[in-house]
């Protein structure tokens, strides 16, 4: 359990304070609404792009990294589809520094033409890096746009081509730095060693006066149902040729959602996998194959990867799969088998709980999405799962209609 105090700034920063005293350490977590799906589809990787200019500098604060290092602490960021992630850890002694810096590039982020045209380079070269030039690198551009038609989910955080920043104007930028790094969409957590109220009034302290943002939000296109089976061949430099299966799956908040990520682990979770035993040892055909849901806050995707040991026939590895996935479909999970599965779940639930930072950042994550109780009520989600659940819902998504298929060939 998972105690904490909440509360909302009349700018209407979120604030959330977890006090644990086993630490000589503080973590403060600031949660951006903002990532990928909130972009232009003809300006991507703007999300993605401030993880850098955060770094930039700010009014006060001309070297970030310097100011934490010197606290005797560490920083860092990630960006994704649906949010925006920073992170500091210091002694509790410098709580304040923390507070002080973040609420600095919060209120005046030095956006400059010098500062803009370094980070567009870092950012483009990352994208040739890791999307281009990096085996199955472009594998998440082919398979969003064959999975997705209308949601933005339908390019993923790096952006859809690397000219969107290449080309990107400094009034973009600052448009888009003033519409989402305001108090009004952020939740800043604390956890670790601090007193409540002296939290909280150094919080006050320096983020009570920060403007809110008046602009109007970004809409996001509802995805409609799949109706057909889709596939796509890729060819490229790479060690082997590979299968990509995604499904379509419920939001983060659907009640199936703890369903889906156990039937992720009956597939892939571990050495006694379905997966496991019966495609790695049970046949010569695969090199790795794995299951897994992205875990979206809007609907998301259930995906299998499948890497073959040489090149082999496609095909035959995706009837494999496809026999796996209607062996969950016709008989109903062996009750021992899913107590296994909840038990690993848990003690993974558990082990989040050990650090502050992780601690700070689910907090932070279960008010993004609407209810921060939720944080505790994880283990019920996996308990109340029942044989019945798995298989109602690999019949509602293990369909061909709803699959969309990658075939990466080996050039």
């Amino acid at each position: 359990m998972i105690d904490y105090q909440r509360h909302i700034l009349p700018n209407g920063l979120t604030v959330i304070l977890h006090q644990d005293n086993s630490t000589p350490l503080v973590a403060v977590n600031i949660l951006y609404k903002v990532g990928a799906k909130n972009e232009q589809e003809d300006k991507t990787g703007f999300a993605h792009l401030f993880e850098h200019l955060m770094f930039g500098g700010s009014e006060n604060v001309p070297d970030f990294d310097s100011i934490v290092q010197n606290a005797g602490g560490e920083n860092n960021a990630f960006t994704n589809s649906d949010i925006t992630n920073y992170y500091d850890i210091m002694p509790s002694e410098n709580l304040e520094t923390a507070l002080w810096i973040e609420s600095d590039r919060m209120r005046s982020l030095d956006i400059n033409q010098n500062s803009l045209d370094i980070q567009k380079k870092v950012v483009v070269e990352e994208f040739k890096e890791t999307s281009l030039n990096k085996p199955y690198g472009d594998l998440w551009h082919h398979l969003s746009d064959l999975a997705y038609k209308e949601h933005p989910y339908r390019w993923p955080t790096i952006g859809l081509i690397p000219e969107h920043i290449e080309e990107a104007e400094l009034h973009d930028v600052q448009s888009f730095f003033d519409q989402h790094y305001a108090p009004n969409n952020a939740v800043i957590v604390l956890a670790g060693k601090f007193e409540y109220d002296a939290a909280l009034q150094l919080i006050e302290k320096w983020f009570g006066d920060l403007k809110p943002s008046t602009k109007s939000k970004h809409f996001i296109k509802i995805e409609p149902n799949q109706k057909s089976f889709r596939q796509k061949t890729v060819k490229g430099a790479v060690p082997t040729s590979a299968l990509y299966m995604a499904f379509h799956m419920p939001e983060r908040l659907h009640p199936d959602f703890s369903t889906y990520d156990i039937i992720s682990d009956i597939f892939s979770g571990g050495r006694s996998s379905r997966f496991h035993q019966n495609l790695l040892k049970g046949t010569e055909l695969f090199s790795n194959v794995d299951a897994y849901i992205t875990g979206s806050i809007d609907p998301g995707l259930f995906m299998i990867e499948a890497k073959l040991m040489g090149t082999e026939d496609i095909e035959q590895a995706g009837y494999l799969i496809w026999s796996e996935l209607q062996k969950l479909k016709e008989e109903l999970v062996d009750i021992k088998e899913l107590q296994k599965i909840k038990n690993s779940l848990i003690s993974s639930v558990c082990f989040s709980e050990v650090s502050i930072i992780h601690k700070a950042m689910n907090i932070a994550y279960y008010e993004m999405l609407g209810n921060v109780s939720l944080i505790n009520d994880q283990e019920k989600d996996f308990m109340k799962v029942t044989p019945e659940d798995i298989q109602r819902v690999a019949i509602s998504t293990f369909t061909k209609e709803n699959c969309s298929e990658i075939h990466y060939y080996k050039e």
